[in-house]
């Protein structure tokens, strides 16, 4: 057997220790719109990030901020850098956890429902539906045998704290009745707007429109730049000095008493095409798998029924001997034991692969018999345990003095 690991989980031997488990219930993306609820006032949450009073709050989320590329790159982001240097008093956490994978889908889930992914059942970008036995999309290409109630059935933020308190989402109208929209954030009015500079605009309306609130903004340009050009390109570095400036905007336009925090779903790292791997022309990396799901940086592998643990240990073993020092390689035992989806339901655990290939280093692998070619162009990746996949920031930035008599900006819906 391996060595310790922070999870407690023993690998098999030459296995690098897993990374402890996400911080569910302490620090992690799924307690901020859950502990923002608290402090409006619903006592059926608890404010465990230790956020300050406030009437009004605003949750930014910016799809892949992670929070050692916010640091690297601060010197694009002039505004957030400051924040980063002021924001020392007070009790809540600067850095959060991602949910497990470090996906859009699943860290998105827990935000909206503050549940784990074991118990909301969003556990990777596309995963097996064993009702169905097939590989459904949980993102942009729901299955249409699919219910997102049904898949998704925990109680979101919003439908709870909405009865007593306004909530409003902002972000790009196609999603407005998307189905990981309603599998996710459903239960708030939606506000859809195009470009970044309108998005702040409404937002600031929404939180300006009631004397306590919960607003929540989506701001998705940064994670398709790295996607397309990597974190490590002039793309991505100038969506971050376009979400600098939105915030700085924000914070000028908002009302004197709001709570504005800024956080993410997951960081990113860039996989040279050289490590994007076809996995699927090693024959003994297939054998006897059934359906492979997930991303190219955490691999559901599904085996056929009746595979023995024999067999599930070659098949292991095979992944261990070609990429054994770039991932780790677990059975969802194995990741359910180290706490990596949390409490997992018995309706969730066969979504789960039989076996899961974790990133670890920046290597990202594909399944070319199931999805298309050009899925290897991508350049920034996320979905592993790493640390730079699974820690964001959680900045609070603080509302800008409005001069006495001045009128503030009005905020026009567009």
């Amino acid at each position: 057997m391996g060595g310790a690991s922070a999870t407690g989980v023993a690998l098999s031997a030459g296995q690098p220790a897993l990374p402890a488990a996400p911080a569910y219930g302490k620090a992690s993306i799924g307690d901020v719109l859950s502990s923002a609820a608290a402090v409006l006032g619903d006592d059926s949450f608890e404010n465990v990030l230790n956020l300050p009073a406030a009437p009004r709050i605003c949750v930014v989320l910016a799809d892949g901020l992670g929070k050692a590329l916010l640091k690297q790159r601060s010197a694009h982001a002039p505004f957030l850098r400051g924040v980063m240097a002021q924001d020392n008093d007070g009790g809540h956490p600067r850095t959060l956890q991602a949910a497990f994978p470090s996906t859009t889908v699943t860290s998105l889930t827990s935000l909206g429902t503050g549940a784990v992914p074991g118990r909301h059942g969003m556990v990777g970008y596309d995963v097996l539906d064993p009702r169905q036995d097939r590989v459904v999309n949980l993102l942009g290409n729901w299955d249409a045998g699919v219910d997102p109630l049904q898949w998704q059935p925990c109680a979101t933020v919003f439908e709870k704290l909405s009865a007593s308190v306004p909530c409003t989402t902002v972000s790009l109208p196609r999603f407005a009745d998307s189905p990981m929209t309603r599998a996710a954030l459903r239960g708030s009015e939606f506000r859809g707007a195009t470009s970044t500079h309108a998005r702040v605009e409404e937002a600031a309306a929404a939180l300006a429109a009631s004397p306590r609130g919960l607003v929540y903004l989506y701001w998705s340009e940064l994670d398709k730049a790295g996607h397309a050009h990597g974190a490590d390109s002039a793309q991505w570095e100038h969506q971050l000095e376009e979400l600098d400036a939105g915030m700085k905007r924000l914070a000028a336009t908002a009302p004197a008493d709001a709570l504005i925090l800024l956080t993410a779903d997951h960081g990113m790292v860039d996989v040279p095409r050289s490590a994007r791997i076809d996995y699927s022309v090693f024959p003994e990396l297939v054998a006897g798998v059934r359906h492979t799901a997930g991303e190219p940086r955490m691999v559901h592998l599904y085996l056929e029924p009746g595979t023995t643990e024999e067999a599930r240990g070659e098949l292991m073993a095979a992944w261990l001997e070609r990429f054994g020092k770039k991932a780790w390689v677990l059975t969802r035992e194995q990741a359910v034991a180290a706490g990596y989806f949390g409490e997992v339901a018995h309706t969730v655990s066969a979504r789960i692969g039989d076996v899961l290939i974790l990133a670890r280093e920046s290597i990202a692998f594909y399944d070319l018999r199931r999805v298309r070619a050009q899925a290897m162009e991508v350049v920034g990746q996320h979905g592993s345990i790493t640390k730079a996949e699974r820690e964001v920031p959680l900045l609070r930035i603080p509302v800008t003095p409005k001069k006495a008599g001045a009128p503030r900006k009005g905020a026009k819906r567009r």
